[in-house]
């Protein structure tokens, strides 16, 4: 069977995030109790959060809206860093482990930065939001717009008199 459409489940960076949420569970669950429902609990969330933000916006039909569950999905797998060097910080996880996790998560964050690029060459380009000009209009060139391009604010109307009028 001919797949035209691909299924979260088939993206290589949604099943690597949800191998790494059932790391991150599993060594989450050994830390002390008073830590296993506050930063482990934000570290289960957020490593979860991160594959769940892309099955949330792959069915959606509108590339900008899958742009937008990339682009949380990317915030999530920092957040989870960041829980993580928390945790080394006081010991819960040793260093090697934390560099093991740290390095995989940030190959996902790659990898959510490919599906982003690819995802923006659907967008035609007069759509694109963060456009950069190819040169900067000329400065001074004759017309009533600002040398940054801008137009020019009406005149200052609060000085003005019946007499200068």
């Amino acid at each position: 069977m001919d797949k035209t459409y691909l299924q979260v489940e088939d993206l290589d960076v949604y099943r690597r995030l949800c191998q790494l949420h059932l790391e991150v569970c599993e060594t989450s669950h050994t830390w002390p109790s008073e830590e296993k429902y506050e930063l482990g609990s934000q570290v289960r969330r957020s490593s979860n959060s991160a594959p769940a933000q892309l099955a949330e916006k792959n069915d959606d039909r509108h590339v900008r809206n899958k742009i937008e569950g990339v682009n949380r999905s990317r915030g999530e797998a920092a957040e989870t860093i960041h829980h993580l060097f928390m945790a080394s910080l006081k010991h819960h996880i040793t260093p090697d482990v934390y560099a093991n996790l740290k390095a995989r998560y940030q190959e996902c964050i790659r990898m959510l930065n490919g599906l982003e690029r690819t995802l923006e060459r659907k967008i035609p380009s007069a759509e694109r939001r963060w456009q950069i000009a190819e040169s900067p209009p000329a400065y001074g060139n004759n017309d009533e717009s600002s040398p940054s391009g801008w137009p020019l604010p009406p005149p200052d109307t609060r000085n003005l008199t019946p007499e200068t009028l």
